[in-house]
């Protein structure tokens, strides 16, 4: 993965997610009318909120059937012993998750620092300042949940981070979703790199003693990866956890974010540090991190985000999973 070295041109992070005029073309007007009106709705109960993503979820799983065969494939995969109807069911949950959190993200964009931390619950957040105190770095293991940016800020609040950010195509979106990923971060001096940045950037940043957000679950393609089971299931998985551990001497703290519908919380658990990581096999580590990830996702199942093509690349000889 090629990495650079050029700082002062490959800090991609905080001085392009500030608002800037080009925004206001009117090509983005259609865009700033739909936040206009998404931002009336969340100044709504967060009953009514939740009830009204819980629906618009059940309209989207009927009407993106791509989305909705792909969670199937994905799920029938990961969970052979569940039946056709608990899949389906399974499925429908997860877009009334997915919608669900999407109403609430006006929470991290915009809500003040008091009103996030009352909509999170932190738990092993300690192991944090724990290893710091014995010198050592701490990488935070995240997957595509639906409260990804929950988690996000959960850490950013009160840690100096640093992780990687992949643009959107919509720039007021991105715009939008940058903003709410850097807001907390930016007192301490924390930084977003894209891919293009490479590793140098990260391990560097890490090293200097800032927590590395780390999201490791997509498939990237054959191109420097390995198969490691997911879930019993060969998946490309990019193998560099490991390096980047041995390289900042951090640990692995995995985490994952799972909203509460009673509580009308997010609680982002951290988990123990990986055992006997990295072991200096990419292989090993890869399965490892699997592992790691496949564990907080079983905590809540529906929100994770199955709607991905995690399984598009496959062995040499096995069949396309995907239509």
């Amino acid at each position: 993965m090629r990495a650079s070295c050029d700082m002062s041109v490959k800090q991609s992070n905080l001085h392009l997610y500030r608002f800037r005029m080009e925004l206001l073309h009117p090509r983005h007007w259609p865009t700033w009318v739909g936040l206009g009106v998404y931002f009336v709705f969340t100044l709504l109960p967060m009953t009514v909120i939740d009830w009204a993503g819980c629906r618009l979820g059940d309209y989207v799983a009927k009407k993106n059937r791509k989305r909705f065969n792909i969670a199937c494939v994905n799920l029938a995969l990961c969970f052979p012993d569940k039946s056709k109807l608990e899949i389906d069911h399974l499925v429908i949950e997860h877009f009334r998750a997915q919608l669900r959190t999407a109403m609430h993200l006006f929470i991290v964009w915009w809500r003040p620092v008091f009103m996030v931390r009352a909509r999170i619950v932190r738990q092993g957040f300690e192991q944090i300042d724990y290893f710091k105190a014995q010198g050592k770095q701490v990488i935070v293991l995240l997957s595509h949940s639906v409260g990804l940016d929950f988690a996000a800020a959960a850490v950013t609040m009160d840690y100096n981070t640093n992780g990687v950010y992949k643009p959107m195509r919509n720039e007021v979106i991105d715009f939008m979703f940058s903003h709410g990923r850097t807001r907390f971060g930016a007192k301490f001096g924390g930084k977003l790199f894209t891919r293009d940045d490479g590793l140098r950037p990260l391990i560097r940043e890490t090293r200097a003693g800032k927590v590395l957000i780390y999201i490791a679950d997509e498939d990237l393609g054959k191109e420097n990866s390995v198969f490691a089971p997911f879930f019993g299931v060969p998946k490309s998985t990019i193998p560099v956890l490991g390096r980047m551990t041995k390289a900042c001497n951090a640990v692995v703290l995995p985490c994952v974010s799972c909203y509460d519908p009673a509580r009308k919380k997010y609680r982002v658990k951290l988990y123990p540090a990986l055992e006997n990581f990295p072991s200096g096999d990419d292989q090993v580590d890869a399965t490892a991190m699997n592992k790691a990830i496949e564990n907080t996702i079983l905590e809540c199942p529906p929100q994770y985000l199955w709607t991905f093509r995690y399984f598009q690349t496959r062995p040499e000889g096995e069949a396309p999973v995907y239509e």
